[in-house]
């Protein structure tokens, strides 16, 4: 028996060990979990299906791990075996991989290991949030921003990213006298990353990609932008090369939800009828599988039985969890004293006049999770299952509402895991650490 039959060491050491190590790591963890048929997969023929009109019904959740991502996911996914729910996809943003300190083969390893643990029979969806071109950057030096965005991206897929939303919505500009004019710079850096994505897949994997027409928390999304941005799209793209398969849309909501003084987070107007109409173009029109909706983790808990309802295709829920996991009253007291004490220097740019402690920690402390990786992956066992505990009901009311349960049929019925080639990495005379690994 080797050494890394111990799944919990082997993603510990994946995330923890030194250079060498970890990338062995992660290779024993792609291999284990392709060995099992867990993929990693794509979503593409799933969301073709629901362009088509062949299923609906339900609206995945796309569920952001900054910290502790390893105990969180094998939350998420003893909450998946529960209700059956396989059309779920775990994901991280360009930003967050920043500053969770998380990159692209870290992430899936500690979400492969987690499904590897908890027995998980699905495919596994991984996804990179926000792959988002920065507008100051690109009007400063195009090739240099594109270029740091598509390594980005060939790390991901490389690393079992085969979900890729592509953010550029920052290069819309509003001053422009038409729609399609506003659109234009969106259209064409997505088609240009759309068509180095092609060139980069695995045989037999379609990445699933995503656009996005206007910026979260900005004004609410329109039909005339959506018909703007997918046409524009799909004219650079040609009819030979497949494009997004969904779009995400403003519809009144922040990331995060916007903090008050007293700590609660002010109440949104969703625009539910906006959201059902551009979903129905989406589909109709252009055979997408709806549109997404951001920054939904915050909204009371009344509202998500609505988005299967209009026909949403995707939730992005993120700051819930990690709310969770902070104000649970067995979070470590002192471990938090020590990330508010470094918020307070290390983010102090970032504190608006007039702002409460609350709201600044509210806001800042995603933040602290690349500093404090270790110390929160080190809290104490029995602390750690009360916590999660708690998320895992969370999972799974997520799951019910958004009518993801029982959908584990429903993938096998379009989803084919692909066994791809995984680079073995080279070992520099340190052999014997990992004997037997194999």
């Amino acid at each position: 028996m080797g050494k890394y039959d111990d799944i919990d060491l082997l993603v510990w050491d994946a995330v923890f060990g030194d250079d060498e190590t970890k990338q062995y790591c992660r290779y024993l963890i792609r291999k284990k979990a392709q060995e099992k048929g867990i993929g990693p997969a794509s979503v593409y023929e799933l969301y073709k299906a629901i362009g088509q009109g062949k299923i609906a019904g339900f609206t995945v959740p796309a569920m952001n791990m900054r910290g502790m991502t390893y105990d969180l996911a094998r939350a998420a996914f003893r909450a998946a075996k529960k209700t059956k729910a396989a059309a779920i996809i775990f994901e991280i943003a360009r930003s967050e991989m920043g500053y969770t300190d998380q990159q692209p083969s870290e992430f899936v390893a500690s979400v492969l290991g987690a499904a590897l643990k908890e027995g998980y029979s699905y495919p596994v969806f991984i996804q990179g949030d926000h792959f988002q071109v920065k507008e100051k950057g690109y009007k400063a030096d195009p090739e240099k921003e594109l270029a740091g965005v598509k390594k980005l991206i060939k790390d991901s897929i490389e690393a079992g990213f085969y979900q890729i939303d592509l953010d550029t919505s920052t290069l819309v500009d509003i001053t422009k006298a038409t729609v399609p004019e506003q659109q234009k710079g969106n259209c064409e850096v997505a088609a240009i990353l759309t068509k180095y994505i092609r060139s980069l897949e695995p045989a037999g994997i379609t990445v699933a990609l995503g656009g996005e027409i206007g910026e979260i928390g900005g004004k609410n999304s329109t039909e005339e932008e959506l018909r703007a941005y997918v046409s524009g799209y799909n004219a650079l793209l040609g009819s030979g090369i497949k494009g997004i398969s969904k779009i995400a849309v403003q519809t009144g909501t922040t990331h995060g939800g916007i903090p008050l003084p007293d700590g609660s987070i002010a109440k949104v107007k969703l625009d539910f009828e906006t959201l059902e109409k551009l979903s129905k173009i989406s589909r109709q029109e252009y055979g997408l599988a709806g549109c997404v909706q951001h920054g939904a983790s915050t909204l009371p808990s009344e509202l998500f039985d609505k988005f299967p309802k209009t026909g949403t295709a995707e939730i992005h829920l993120a700051t819930e969890f990690q709310n969770m996991i902070f104000d649970h009253p067995k979070f470590p007291s002192e471990l938090k004293n020590k990330i508010y004490d470094y918020l307070k220097t290390n983010a102090a740019s970032e504190r608006k006049e007039g702002e409460t402690d609350t709201q600044f920690f509210y806001k800042t402390r995603k933040k602290a999770w690349g500093q404090f990786k270790k110390d929160t992956w080190s809290i104490d066992k029995s602390v750690k299952d009360e916590i999660m505990s708690v998320l895992e009901k969370k999972f799974v009311f997520l799951f019910e509402k958004l009518n993801v349960l029982n959908t584990d049929k429903t993938v096998a019925g379009f989803v084919k895991t692909v066994n791809v080639e995984i680079k073995k990495p080279a070992i520099s005379g340190q052999e014997e650490k990992f004997e037997g690994a194999d």
